[in-house]
């Protein structure tokens, strides 16, 4: 007997207001009493968002005869016993700018299925269809769907009607409804769909086939077929925007105009590799974190956090994949892809928190730490991207170096993909290093111990060297100095720059201290984040805090007034050296034969 789906009816109602209007209609609603439900953190994003808070009216009936309804905690409600086909209306306030919730007004509308279609709790796994209502009026006549959501009656990128096989796949499709601009193509004979909402001047054809490479270096990466018959990137522009989310066949993406290519200018951006490897990241999450993913989300727990210790797998790992794509994909040249592995490594250096929290710690505190960053974060945490990454590198050169060129990261991953086809689950929170011990032949045992579970630094220098490649640290030029390039000044110099050990912002015209680093001369004198400095040395601070300090010497004393609350305070501060915390990776220019190759090998993707 073939299950009648639960319907949904979503409309575009206020764009002024920023409201979808939502008809969830139940045929065969339970017998005791619906329970109804929204998530309270998407996945890919792990911190408890409460979506449901962003419900302004909620109501239920029978044959348009109203049914009771009690809510029962922060996103979950009861409808009374009944007996019929059971509707439920509600109204979604949807203003979040973001890639994780949902946005409406005049120029777009955007969501996740999970800030607007509540769960009907115990019928999870019954078909689902969803009906897309545009805004009324001529303004939005333009407007079209993209989605990777199934037609179903609906034309493609038209409104109307879309299915999926249960809730969990409905929820795994965003949704851009806007007059955006499209362009398509095929990568290993899958149709992909590139979105782009808001103004914007951008080469369509070079985003195509930029991206294109990416996508299809991937998918050999893996081994063909693709993980889906069709794939959607959504991307909103907007002055400053940056952020991602995967999805199933998707990704959700938010970029600044200003990175985006113009037709006629054949040069890259520093801003539009950062934005390739965005793209890169978040198809990569296709296999892995979307089907390769822990236990505990496989199903995932929507209503409460779902902790694991493995992060460091799905989203640094990932990290580390995405430039070196970029590199194999042959978007970017080796240099380039270097200096973006030296900012990777500059930032996390310049953490004390690297100090203190092991990358297991890390991933399992992302609900309390990573994703509620405060003033303190530099020196307490360290993420699990970043030092992810730079364990994934270390993690390659080391099966590279210890198998004799005969193993890779590339093979655990591709080991780790076929045990996903095979068993169709998430891996245990051990299985991941045993899956790389088993497929590599290699006792990596002492590695994982080092690199996971300890907060020791990782033996980076003498890998890369192995591969022809130096790693140098020196001091900063400069508060603006994010590593990847050799200075223009000697170590000396640069060792003579004096600094204050804190991070800051404009603020009324003044410098506010957003963060004071641990064994810093600010943090000695009893300066905080969210003092508003004022003056040093009698003179006014106007934005010129780095300038003001930068004309002393290291080891002077130097005068700094500062309002904390209301208050003006008065600290007296000696100025210290810089850290050698700025990376720098080049190629050797004189390698041995075997460096030579086995750089070759890593940075082209190949094995002996």
């Amino acid at each position: 007997m073939k299950t009648s789906p639960i319907r949904y009816r979503i409309e575009c109602a206020n764009p002024e207001a920023h409201l979808f209007h939502i008809t969830q209609t139940i045929p065969e609603p339970s017998k005791s009493g619906q329970r109804l439900s929204l998530p309270a953190w998407i996945p890919g994003s792990y911190l408890i968002r409460e979506f449901a808070r962003h419900i302004v009216r909620i109501d239920a009936s029978v044959n348009g005869k109203p049914v009771p309804l009690t809510k029962l905690d922060k996103h979950t409600w009861l409808v009374a016993p009944t007996k019929g086909v059971l509707t439920v209306t509600y109204e979604v306030y949807a203003f979040d700018l973001s890639v994780r919730g949902a946005y409406f007004d005049q120029t777009r509308a955007f969501f996740n299925g999970t800030s607007v279609f509540l769960c009907v709790e115990g019928q999870e796994h019954t078909p689902c269809e969803v009906e897309i209502v545009p805004p009324e009026g001529k303004a939005y006549k333009s407007w079209r769907v993209a989605t990777a959501l199934r037609p179903q009656g609906a034309k493609r990128y038209g409104f109307g009607t879309y299915e999926a096989a249960d809730y969990d796949e409905l929820i795994d499709h965003p949704v851009e409804i806007s007059d955006f601009t499209l362009v398509s193509f095929k990568a290993c004979g899958v149709p992909h769909d590139f979105v782009l909402s808001g103004r914007h001047d951008a080469d369509m054809k070079r985003l195509a086939k930029d991206i294109k490479k990416i996508c299809e270096y991937q998918i050999k990466l893996f081994g063909e077929p693709a993980p889906f018959d069709r794939y959607v990137f959504m991307t909103m522009l907007t002055g400053d925007g940056y952020g991602g989310l995967e999805h199933r066949a998707s990704t959700a993406l938010m970029a600044a105009r200003a990175d985006m290519p113009i037709a006629g200018d054949d040069g890259q951006s520093a801003g539009y590799r950062q934005f390739l490897g965005l793209v890169s990241h978040e198809y990569f999450h296709s296999w892995n974190v979307k089907r390769i993913k822990p236990q505990v989300f496989a199903p995932y727990n929507l209503a409460q956090e779902g902790y694991t210790r493995l992060l460091w797998a799905m989203e640094g790992v990932t990290s580390y994949y995405d430039d070196l794509v970029l590199l194999r994909a042959g978007v970017i040249t080796e240099a380039q892809y270097l200096e973006l592995v030296a900012k990777t490594v500059t930032g996390v250096m310049r953490g004390a928190g690297r100090l203190k929290q092991n990358l297991e710690e890390s991933s399992f505190d992302a609900w309390v730490k990573y994703y509620r960053q405060d003033e303190n974060s530099p020196n307490s945490l360290v993420s699990y991207y970043t030092k992810g990454s730079m364990m994934a590198l270390a993690l390659d050169l080391t099966i590279r170096d210890k198998s004799s060129g005969q193993k890779s990261l590339d093979d655990v991953m591709r080991a780790l993909w076929q045990l996903y086809l095979t068993r169709g689950e998430g891996i245990g929170e051990a299985e991941w290093e045993h899956v790389a011990c088993e497929i590599t032949g290699l006792d990596l045992k002492p590695f994982f111990d080092h690199a996971l579970r300890s907060t020791g630094d990782l033996p980076l220098p003498a890998l890369l060297k192995k591969f022809g490649v130096q790693m140098t640290m020196r001091a900063a030029e400069s508060g603006g100095d994010k590593g990847g390039s050799p200075s223009t000044k000697s170590d000396e110099t640069l060792a003579k720059r004096p600094v204050l050990g804190a991070r800051s912002s404009t603020e009324q015209g003044f410098a506010k201290l957003t963060h004071v680093l641990d064994d810093g001369a600010a943090q000695a004198a009893g300066l905080s984040a969210g003092d508003l400095i004022v003056a040093v040395e009698g003179l006014k601070v106007s934005g010129n805090l780095d300038a003001l300090i930068e004309r002393r010497q290291v080891g002077d004393k130097v005068t700094i007034h500062a309002f904390r609350r209301d208050e003006l305070m008065s600290f007296t501060v000696k100025l210290r050296a810089p850290a050698p915390d700025t990376c720098v990776l080049q190629l050797d220019d004189k390698p041995g034969k075997a460096q030579l190759a086995a750089r070759h090998a890593w940075l082209s993707g190949r094995t002996n």
